[in-house]
């Protein structure tokens, strides 16, 4: 979303940091559920997508709700992304990927809800452009992360299983500024590596 709105993402070491020192029993600067501050900094700031992304769409004025109903509906996809859709991807491509010996059991649970869930969007794909209509929102940029992952992570092949979803994604990847969720990470590792190594 930053690269939409003409702005470099920026990683943070001190970030990295604290979380190390939270992991080991350090407090995390007060936030109330134990996590590190995330956007902005400080007591108040988010640091879980759904409020960073809300908080992004209001800082930049694009991207959010226009209306009421508009608002309502991109919460309503906010909420159905972080509690179905990535929660499930998320765990799923961890699992298959890069755990070294997955609970068959599992991997076939979690592949059934995400077939579902994957099913309800790719029907909701099929009469709208984008989670709310003709024009893309930070409903979309949330769905959509785990969703552009290669193949071989996430076990699909969304032309071939659900080309409404696919098409969808072609048509966030075709907005002026995109740039690719796995780019932008793989760029931010390595700064934040290359930083973390020499300080």
């Amino acid at each position: 979303m930053l690269t939409l709105c003409g702005t470099k993402l920026r990683a943070g070491v001190d970030g990295l940091r604290r979380r190390r020192h939270a992991h080991a029993g350090v407090a995390t600067d007060g936030q109330p559920d134990g996590r590190n501050p995330g956007a902005g900094g400080g007591r108040r700031s988010p640091h879980q997508t759904a409020p960073i992304l809300l908080k992004l769409a209001e800082q930049y004025g694009r991207f959010g709700g226009d209306t009421k109903e508009e608002q309502f509906e991109i919460l309503r996809w906010l909420f159905w992304d972080n509690h179905k859709l990535t929660a499930f991807m998320a765990t799923y491509r961890f699992q298959r990927t890069f755990t070294p010996s997955p609970d068959p059991h599992v991997l076939t649970y979690l592949r059934k809800r995400l077939d579902d869930f994957l099913s309800i969007l790719d029907q909701h794909l099929q009469r709208n452009a984008f989670a709310i209509g003709a024009r893309p929102t930070i409903a979309d940029f949330s769905m959509m992360a785990y969703l552009s992952f290669p193949g071989s992570e996430t076990g699909y092949d969304f032309a071939s299983s659900h080309p409404a979803l696919r098409a969808w994604l072609d048509r966030i990847a075709a907005l002026p500024g995109w740039n690719q969720p796995t780019t932008c990470c793989r760029a931010s590792a390595s700064s934040i590596t290359s930083d973390v190594l020499s300080g």
